[in-house]
C-alpha cells in the first residue's frame, strides 16, 4: 500500500512532466522484460519480474504466464526523477494486433524494442507502420546485446533501410555478446559499466575506455552532425566549426523527435540489467508531454466542422475509451485516455458516438490488474472507469454542451473461424452471454450464428487468438465448449456489372405486400468494401422505404449467395422501382432488395475471395531450397530473400487455406531450426480449380 500512496501523492505533477508511452515490438524482442526493468529501476516494483519464472507484473493473465507471451495490453504508472510515466506494455504476437492498435491510438510516445541479433523483424515493421499512422514520436532500444550474433550497427542500419526512419545513436555499446559490459553516453562522453551488482541498480560511471575512444569520438561527431541538420541555428554553428553545448543538442534532438523527424537509438540488455536507465532518461528527455502535442483534433457531431481541444485540465472535457476489460471483481472496466478537462467519480459523461449520457461511478488508476480508486482524473491521465454500460472501444466522451468526436480506431477484419457449441444444450444461453462479453472486450473477435444450421461461428485474427479465447471461456467463465476445426474466413464478391429488377408481391386477402426495386450491382477494387447509392428520381420509391431497401441489401450480403460467406467489394445502386399506396411496406421492400442481391449476384459473376498472408521464414542457409519448394507447393509466391548471419529470411505471400499446421511442417523440414512469422495481408480471388473443389464439397455436405 505504501507504494500506491506514492503514486496518489505525486499525481499532480505539471503536464509537461507527464509521459504517456507504450513499449512496442516484434514477439520475443524483450518488450515485457524491458517494461519490468523500467518499473524496477523507477521503484514501482521491489522485485524484478521474470517471464521464465512466470512472475512478471505486466503479464498477469494465467495464459500469458504459461506461454511467456503478452496477450492483453497492460497499463501502469511510475515515476523517474520528477517525471510521471504512464506505461502501456503491448503484445508482440500478430494475433493480438487490436491490442497494439488501440494502445497506439492513445499514446504520446513509444519505445520500440529490437532484438540485436534478429534486427528489424516483420512484426517490428507492422507496429512501426501502426505508430506511423498515429504519428507517434519514438525512441529505439536495441536489446539483447549479450546475445550471440548481436549486431548493434547492423540493426541500426536496418532501421534506416527497412523502416525508412532516421536513427541517431545516443548510447554506444561497450563490447557485445558475452563481452557486453555497458554503454557509452555519446552526449556526455561517459561510460556506464554495469559491474557493481547483478540487478544493475548501481553501476560505475567512468571515462570512455581507451580502446573505444576513437570509435566513440567518430560516433559522437556523426550524432552532432545529424542533430544539427534538424535545426537552422545549430547547422550554422556546426558549419562554422563552433562548439555546440549538450543542452543545445538535447533541446534540438527533443524538438526533432517530437516533430517526427528522427529516432534516438539506445543499446542494452534488459534480461542482464544493463543499459536500461539511459532509456528512462531518453523517455523523459526526448518523448513528448501532452503539452508538447498542444491540441487534439476532432469533429463536432452536430455541425461536421473540425474542432480542437487544448490538452490541458482547464479546458472542456474530452476523452477516448480505448479498451474494455471485464473484471470479475468490479465488472466492466473502460480504459480511458483523458485528452482535455477533468473527470470526477460520481459524475456523468456524454457518449458522443451513442448520443447518450452515462454515469461514472468510480475512477481507478491501474497497475496491470491491480487498481487504486481516485476522486478525480485530469487531462493527460490514463485511467479506468467503472459504471458506463454503453461505451465501446474507440468511443469518444465529452461534455454534452460541447461534444467533439475524436478520430476512430480502425481494426482489421478477422481471417479465421471456428465452429463452437456448448457441451450441453442447457448451456446454449450461457454460451451466447459469454461470447457477447468477449466480443465487447475484443473488436477483432466476431461471432455469428448460422440460423439454418444452428451453428455458432467465432472469428479472429489467427489460430492462437481463437485458442486463447476458448481457453478464457473455460477458465474465467466456466464454459466448456466443443470446438470444430479452424476454417478460413472467405468472402464473396462479383466480377462484372449487372442490373436486376426485383419484385416481392403477395396477396393474401385484406392487405397484401408490394415491394419493387431496380438495382445495379458493380464490382469494386480489393479492400473497398460495400457502397450504396440512391439514384431514385421523381419519387418512384418513397424516401421512407429507401432505408429498408438498404437494410435488405446489407442483410443479404452478410448471408452470402455462393457459399454463405459475407459479400464485399461491390457497389449497389438503387435506380428505379415502384410502390403500392396500400400494400407497400418496409418489410416488402426489404425482401425485394434481398431477392435483388441474390438473383443479381448470380448474373454478376459470383466468385470467392481468400485471405492471403504475408509470410516471413527465417531458416539456416542449408534448408533454404526445401523451404522455398514447400512454400511454392502451398500456392505461395516468393517475394525475395535477405541474408542475416548464417540464416536466410524468405519473404513471400501464401493463402491462409494452405498454411494450416505450417509451423509444425516447417519444424520437421528444418530440424526444428526454422521460424515462421505470418500475418494477414490482403484478399485475392480464389483460383478456379480451388473454387470448383469448394463448391463440390459444399454440395456433398448439403446432400
Amino acid at each position: 500500500m505504501a507504494q500506491q500512496s506514492v503514486i496518489t501523492k505525486n499525481r499532480n505533477v505539471p503536464l509537461d512532466k507527464i509521459r504517456n508511452i507504450g513499449v512496442i515490438a516484434h514477439i520475443d524482442s524483450g518488450k515485457t522484460t524491458t517494461t519490468e526493468r523500467l518499473l524496477f529501476y523507477t521503484g514501482r516494483t521491489y522485485k524484478i519480474g521474470d517471464i521464465d519464472d512466470g512472475d512478471t507484473q505486466m503479464d498477469w493473465m494465467p495464459q500469458e504466464r504459461e506461454r511467456g507471451i503478452t496477450i492483453v495490453s497492460a497499463a501502469t504508472t511510475t515515476f523517474w526523477k520528477e517525471y510521471r510515466i504512464n506505461i502501456i506494455d503491448t503484445p508482440g504476437h500478430v494475433d493480438f494486433t487490436a491490442e497494439v492498435e488501440r494502445s497506439l491510438r492513445v499514446l504520446d510516445g513509444g519505445v520500440v524494442v529490437f532484438d540485436a541479433e534478429e534486427g528489424v523483424q516483420s512484426q517490428s515493421e507492422t507496429v512501426w507502420r501502426q505508430a506511423d499512422k498515429y504519428k507517434i514520436p519514438r525512441i529505439c532500444f536495441i536489446n539483447k546485446m549479450d546475445k550471440l550474433g548481436a549486431d548493434f550497427e547492423g540493426t541500426t542500419q536496418e532501421i534506416t533501410d527497412r523502416l525508412g526512419a532516421h536513427p541517431i545513436i545516443v548510447t554506444y555499446p561497450i563490447g557485445k555478446e558475452h563481452e557486453f559490459t555497458g554503454v557509452i553516453d555519446l552526449m556526455t562522453m561517459k561510460a556506464f559499466i554495469y559491474d557493481k551488482d547483478e540487478k544493475g541498480v548501481e553501476y560505475t560511471t567512468t571515462d570512455v575506455p581507451a580502446h573505444l575512444m576513437t570509435k566513440a569520438q567518430e560516433m559522437r561527431a556523426k550524432m552532432v552532425e545529424k542533430i544539427a541538420e534538424t535545426d537552422d541555428v545549430l547547422i550554422e554553428k556546426f558549419l562554422a566549426g563552433e562548439e555546440i553545448s549538450i543542452e543545445e543538442l538535447k533541446a534540438a534532438l527533443r524538438r526533432a523527435v517530437i516533430a517526427y523527424k528522427v529516432v534516438p537509438v539506445y543499446a542494452g540488455t534488459s534480461l542482464r540489467n544493463k543499459g536500461v536507465q539511459p532509456v528512462l532518461d531518453g523517455i523523459v528527455e526526448y518523448l513528448p508531454s501532452p503539452l508538447d502535442l498542444k491540441v487534439v483534433k476532432g469533429i463536432n457531431p452536430d455541425t461536421g466542422v473540425e474542432e480542437e481541444r487544448k490538452l490541458i485540465s482547464n479546458e472542456k472535457f474530452s476523452a477516448i475509451a480505448f479498451k474494455i476489460q471485464l473484471d470479475p471483481h468490479v465488472g466492466k472496466l473502460t480504459y480511458t485516455r483523458i485528452y482535455s478537462g477533468t473527470l470526477e467519480s460520481g459524475s456523468y459523461i456524454y457518449n458522443v458516438n451513442k448520443r447518450k449520457q452515462e454515469r461514472v461511478s468510480r475512477v481507478l488508476l491501474m497497475h496491470a490488474n491491480n487498481r487504486e480508486e481516485i476522486d478525480k482524473a485530469y487531462a493527460g491521465e490514463i485511467i479506468a472507469l467503472v459504471g458506463p454500460k454503453e461505451l465501446r472501444t474507440g468511443d469518444t466522451m465529452a461534455d454534452e454542451s460541447s461534444p467533439i468526436l475524436l478520430e476512430q480506431i480502425v481494426f482489421p477484419e478477422p481471417v479465421i473461424s471456428l465452429a463452437i457449441e456448448p457441451k450441453t444444450k442447457a448451456d446454449q444461453e450461457k454460451l451466447s452471454y459469454t461470447l457477447q462479453r468477449l466480443a465487447e472486450e475484443d473488436p477483432t473477435f466476431k461471432v455469428k450464428v448460422n440460423h439454418e444450421t444452428g451453428q455458432t461461428v467465432m472469428s479472429g485474427m489467427g489460430e492462437l487468438h481463437l485458442e486463447i479465447l476458448v481457453d478464457r471461456m473455460k477458465r474465467e467463465m466456466n464454459m466448456d465448449v466443443n470446438v470444430g476445426k479452424p476454417q478460413v474466413a472467405y468472402k464473396e464478391t462479383i466480377t462484372k456489372k449487372a442490373e436486376i429488377d426485383a419484385k416481392y408481391i403477395k396477396q393474401s386477402g385484406g392487405h397484401g405486400q408490394y415491394g419493387h426495386c431496380v438495382l445495379i450491382l458493380e464490382p469494386l477494387g480489393r479492400g473497398e468494401g460495400y457502397k450504396f447509392e440512391d439514384k431514385i428520381k421523381g419519387g418512384a420509391v418513397p424516401k421512407e422505404f429507401i432505408g429498408s431497401i438498404e437494410k435488405g441489401i446489407v442483410e443479404a450480403m452478410e448471408k452470402g449467395v455462393l457459399l454463405g460467406f459475407p459479400m464485399t467489394d461491390m457497389k449497389v445502386s438503387l435506380i428505379d422501382g415502384s410502390y403500392h399506396e396500400v400494400d407497400s411496406s418496409d418489410i416488402a421492400f426489404k425482401i425485394a432488395a434481398s431477392i435483388g442481391i441474390q438473383d443479381g449476384s448470380k448474373k454478376a459473376g459470383l466468385t470467392l475471395l481468400e485471405p492471403i498472408m504475408k509470410i516471413e521464414v527465417t531458416v539456416p542457409d542449408d534448408f533454404m531450397g526445401v523451404v522455398i519448394g514447400d512454400l511454392s507447393s502451398r500456392r505461395g509466391k516468393i517475394l525475395g530473400t535477405d541474408k542475416r548471419g548464417k540464416s536466410t529470411i524468405i519473404r513471400g505471400n501464401a493463402p491462409l487455406a494452405e498454411l494450416s499446421g505450417y509451423v509444425t511442417v516447417l519444424r520437421s523440414l528444418t530440424e526444428g531450426r526454422g521460424v515462421a512469422y505470418v500475418e494477414p495481408s490482403h484478399y485475392e480471388e480464389v483460383p478456379q480449380g480451388t473454387l470448383k473443389t469448394l463448391l463440390e464439397k459444399n454440395a456433398s455436405a448439403r446432400s
